[in-house]
């Protein structure tokens, strides 16, 4: 059974897209995003799940994503930056670790993400006071990504081919 390679987690701002391109271009591998495997499934923008169908069933089908993702691509994989919070993904992330996975958490700061993400609507759960409402995501968050990662790269002003250097410099 195939498993990824690495799998890059971290809040919305931090990289995980442009990171896990770099990646898996410095790694002669494929890259796989699970917010894009959402929309390809729904046929919607996240930002439209949201709003049709709420967060639960974007929830439900973030981590049906994931869970597909993990069993069937060898590669890069990024995940959404809530899908930590459910359990089973958790219990995933933890069993490929045990077997010898490596989850990287690409860490930020606020001052780091913000001209990043714009702090726009496009990201459902930035909407209203944004700065307010990552910061909150962040103290939930957190604690979940430093559990589960076995690396952890602050990503706040480096290119993300600097990043990707350093994880293949750590032997990812």
């Amino acid at each position: 059974m195939p498993a990824p390679r690495a799998v890059l987690i971290g809040p919305p701002g931090s990289g995980k897209t442009s990171v896990g391109k770099a990646l898996a271009k410095a790694l002669g591998t494929s890259r796989r995003d699970t917010d894009a495997d959402v929309e390809r499934a729904a046929g919607k923008a996240i930002s439209e799940i949201f709003i049709d169908d709420g967060e639960a069933a974007f929830r439900e089908l973030e981590a049906a994503a994931v869970e597909q993702a993990m069993a069937e691509h060898d590669g890069v994989l990024s995940l959404g930056g809530g899908a930590i919070l459910k359990e089973r993904t958790q219990e995933l992330l933890r069993d490929y670790v045990a077997n010898g996975g490596r989850v990287i958490y690409l860490e930020v700061s606020i001052n780091a993400v913000a001209p990043r993400v714009g702090l726009n609507n496009a990201r459902p759960l930035l909407v209203g006071n944004p700065r307010k409402q990552w910061a909150d995501l962040m103290e939930v968050r957190r604690p979940i990504y430093e559990a589960l990662a076995t690396d952890v790269v602050n990503t706040d002003h480096i290119r993300a081919d600097r990043v990707a250097r350093e994880l293949v410099e750590k032997g990812i």
